[in-house]
């Protein structure tokens, strides 16, 4: 019986030499919902299915948290700082979810909704490909958070996600991050 997608995500996973002591690490600050996602999760993907010779560290590791008790952006920060005294070697990036709402228009230039958990959070990032998290047990069991489906993260997809994403942001992440220059065999759709 062929894996689903699912299983073939958590395989990638379990094979990254970088990506379970992560999440190990993010596990041992006991929030209650957490996941590693978006970008480094993309990037390890892509790059088990591709053959990526250039296969390396994420240029960062997305943690996404949902705790409306503390929306502090000093205590994202203080949470970075712990996981960097325990994985310095990993470029960290801690966001609570719950607080995205304070000043997600300051940086993107329009308003955002606050949202009302993790899972809505996942499902607003700005590709679908993106729109991918995965958080770990204290049994060790991986649990993947994917909203917009693992479809066009296993088809090497880049499609923008309009829930929360301007045509001029997805635009310009795409010229950024340039990534059929690193998969080819990417496919890059249109705004």
């Amino acid at each position: 019986m062929p894996a689903t997608s699912e299983q073939r995500l958590i395989e990638i996973v379990q094979r990254s030499a970088w990506l379970m002591p992560a999440l190990r690490a993010v596990r041992a600050l006991a929030l209650d919902s957490w996941c590693i996602g978006a970008g480094a999760l993309r990037d390890t993907v892509w790059d088990a299915l591709y053959g990526c010779a250039d296969a390396r560290l994420p240029r960062d590791v997305d943690v996404a948290y949902f705790d409306p008790s503390d929306t502090s952006r000093a205590r994202d920060h203080a949470l970075q700082q712990q996981l960097h005294a325990y994985m310095p070697q990993l470029p960290w990036e801690v966001v609570n979810q719950a607080g995205v709402h304070l000043w997600f228009e300051g940086v993107f230039g329009h308003p955002a909704a606050p949202l009302a958990s993790l899972e809505e959070a996942v499902a607003s990032w700005p590709e679908t490909a993106t729109a991918v998290g995965i958080t770990l047990d204290t049994a060790d069991r991986l649990r993947v958070i994917a909203p917009l489906g693992l479809a066009d993260l296993f088809d090497g997809i880049v499609r923008r996600n309009s829930m929360r994403v301007s045509v001029a942001t997805y635009r310009q992440r795409c010229a950024t991050k340039q990534y059929t220059a690193r998969w080819p065999q990417v496919r890059v759709l249109p705004a």
